[in-house]
């Protein structure tokens, strides 16, 4: 990530922070692990400011989101560094579809890796000016997605889900190569459109 998108997702985050302080009802949320940045949500007004870690608490926490907030039809990702937990992810994902809820990614906001995936779960997905879109390939502490055999099932789980969301299988393939799991490619604008993320 450059300087200058670092800095204003910062400042962006700091913002959010000063408003969850104002805010009269305290922000959904939970402690990532391993020290990593807590999962939180901010409404105002029909969005919800997304931003943390995602764990296995995602689908709950959704779930409460709604109840609480039944108004909110737009998640706001502000910066989703990754997932600790693939299949609450994804199952994030699809609630997030069966709802019909929209995502946006803000303005200098980021997701990276699982963060992706969630994304993809809604209706209509657009992504705000300066935002960072970043994919690797996915790692299962035995081995590189990259190098399991073509045939193994667990491709074909991930290519069913993107294809339910709308995406193009070979969007599940270009993310396996790349980048190795300890390093992020960035996708660029017209790769946003090229892999139909955005639907407009």
């Amino acid at each position: 990530m450059n300087t200058s998108l670092r800095r204003a997702s910062t400042l962006l985050l700091v913002t959010i922070a000063f408003l969850v302080g104002c805010s009269s009802s305290p922000p959904i949320s939970n402690r990532g692990q391993m020290g990593e940045s807590e999962l939180s949500f901010y409404v105002e007004d029909d969005q919800a400011y997304v931003s943390g870690v995602l764990d296995s608490s995602l689908p709950q926490q959704l779930t409460q989101l709604i109840k609480s907030h039944p108004n909110v039809t737009d998640l706001v990702l502000v910066d989703i560094p990754g997932s600790l937990d693939q299949a609450a992810t994804i199952e994030g994902a699809r609630m997030i579809r069966r709802l019909g809820l929209n995502t946006h990614i803000a303005r200098t906001g980021y997701v990276l890796s699982g963060g992706v995936d969630l994304f993809l779960g809604g209706v209509k997905r657009t992504i705000g000016p300066g935002a960072g879109v970043g994919v690797h390939s996915w790692y299962d502490a035995k081995e590189w997605g990259s190098e399991v055999n073509l045939a193994d099932p667990v491709h074909a789980s991930y290519v069913n889900f993107y294809l339910a969301m709308g995406v193009p299988e070979r969007f599940y393939w270009f993310t396996l190569n790349a980048a190795p799991s300890e390093r992020v490619y960035f996708l660029s604008p017209e790769e946003f459109y090229d892999y139909e993320l955005v639907t407009d």
